[in-house]
């Protein structure tokens, strides 16, 4: 049975919004802060030990555009898995291995969970990841939070139908003050 993992860039104030992208009024705000050689690995872990991404359009239209011009372990990997996008508009499948999802978001995950094997890893991909936790769909967060306000942006957390509750599993700061942290919920 796989799992829905969702990792994300945050501001201290909860935005998330393009942490790398241009097209935003901070660009690549991200970037700002060096998560050293130990954050970076970390994140890259998180990426190589999943079995396949779950992705909004947006998300994997920056992937697709990206990700096969890379060489190496993690390009590889990435390159290589299942994708899975949800989308209403997405025509071009550019990236090997990718499948559209256009039904509906419960049902969609729940088959997606039942038939892969392991992590489905949902970088970025806001609306998308605001669906699934409305959903009460993600099984573990993994949250790097930059120390920044940004004051401005897309934050994570929308309204969600009811509470939930998690369980922190790790904390760890890296580079220039980068909190991780990983919460698992509580079932």
């Amino acid at each position: 049975m796989g799992e829905i993992v969702m990792t994300e860039f945050l501001s201290l104030d909860g935005v998330v919004e393009a942490p790398g992208g241009e097209d935003f009024r901070y660009p690549n705000w991200s970037f700002e802060f060096d998560r050293g050689t130990e954050g970076e690995r970390f994140k890259e872990l998180g990426s190589l030990q999943a079995s396949a991404l779950l992705l909004g359009r947006v998300t994997y239209e920056g992937f697709a555009s990206a990700w096969p011009q890379y060489e190496g372990e993690l390009a590889d990997k990435y390159n290589s898995m299942p994708k899975f996008v949800f989308s209403s508009t997405l025509e071009n499948l550019e990236w090997t291995n990718t499948t559209v999802l256009r039904g509906d978001l419960r049902e969609e995950v729940s088959q997606l969970t039942r038939e892969i094997e392991g992590e489905i890893s949902v970088p970025g991909s806001i609306r998308l990841v605001q669906g699934l936790l409305a959903e009460d769909l993600v099984d573990e967060l993994h949250l790097m939070t930059f120390p920044v306000a940004l004051g401005y942006g897309r934050t994570l957390w929308g309204q969600t139908p009811d509470k939930s509750a998690w369980n922190l599993t790790e904390a760890t700061t890296y580079g220039d003050g980068v909190l991780v942290t990983i919460h698992q919920r509580r079932r």
